[in-house]
């Protein structure tokens, strides 16, 4: 039985604003080496590590908005400081899309990914404005899967 590709798709706007868009397929498309290190610019990206604090914005955004108007939304919706490095993450309307927003001490990163088909089916529900995820919470939301899904510890004891 032969496994399909997995095509992938990135869109960001460099602090410029010049919008770019990255596009690859393969079982390990994961891995962009030094393409994304030299996009980066300082060898990363946005990391999700698991000391960084993520929230997740519960109520859905206008998908046009841009660095400064979802910074705006961090203080006034949620109550946080978007020069916090905390990882920002919003869904467009129509569910089909996200945008990530982190401060990295010199200056904002937004990254959007709009799903091909389909929508993101979980997003968190309720009254509070703002749900807070693990890194690997974050991982499984942007692979469009379900950050509820149960996973294992985040450590293990090593048999003797």
């Amino acid at each position: 039985m032969r496994v399909p590709l997995a095509e992938y798709a990135i869109d960001f706007e460099c602090p410029s604003g010049r919008k770019m868009r990255i596009q690859w397929e393969g079982v390990g498309a994961t891995r962009l080496g030094k393409f994304a290190a030299c996009l980066a610019g300082n060898g990363r990206m946005i990391q999700i590590a698991a000391q960084i604090r993520i929230l997740v914005a519960v109520e859905a955004i206008d998908g046009r908005k841009g660095i400064d108007a979802i910074a705006q939304l961090c203080r006034e919706k949620l109550n946080a400081d978007p020069f916090s490095g905390y990882l920002f993450i919003f869904r467009t309307r129509r569910g089909t899309a996200i945008r990530v927003l982190q401060y990295d001490g010199q200056g904002f990163w937004l990254a959007t990914k709009r799903l091909s088909k389909g929508r993101f089916k979980w997003w968190p529900a309720g009254t509070e404005a703002v749900r807070t995820l693990r890194a690997h919470q974050a991982q499984l939301l942007l692979a469009a899967g379900n950050p509820e899904a149960e996973a294992p510890p985040a450590w293990r004891p090593l048999s003797s």
